[in-house]
């Protein structure tokens, strides 16, 4: 049986005081926050760090496909069925907008 693979819609915001999740839209997109600037990959690479760590997969999981210069993006996590994901990112208790 194949690896389940997720995708997951996320808004970044660069240059924040620290790197967190800040919410989630009302269409499902994740806010992210990361003190990294958006040069040389920077914020992508903070931004899938924290995925990793906040949805508990290794960071090899968790790929960017999609927005690589822009601020909506698209990332994959490989290993997390969606209602697994969505009970992790539930579990943040994140404010809705």
């Amino acid at each position: 049986m194949a690896e389940p693979i997720v995708t997951l819609a996320v808004r970044v915001t660069p240059r924040a005081d620290r790197n967190a999740l800040a919410g989630v839209r009302a269409d499902g997109t994740l806010l992210v926050r990361t003190s990294a600037a958006p040069s040389d990959g920077a914020a992508n690479k903070a931004v899938t760090e924290l995925l990793a760590k906040v949805l508990g997969v290794r960071k090899s999981d968790v790929e960017l496909t999609g927005g690589q210069t822009a601020r909506e993006k698209r990332f994959t996590v490989a290993g997390l069925t969606a209602e697994t994901l969505a009970e992790r990112i539930a579990a943040q208790n994140l404010p809705t907008e």
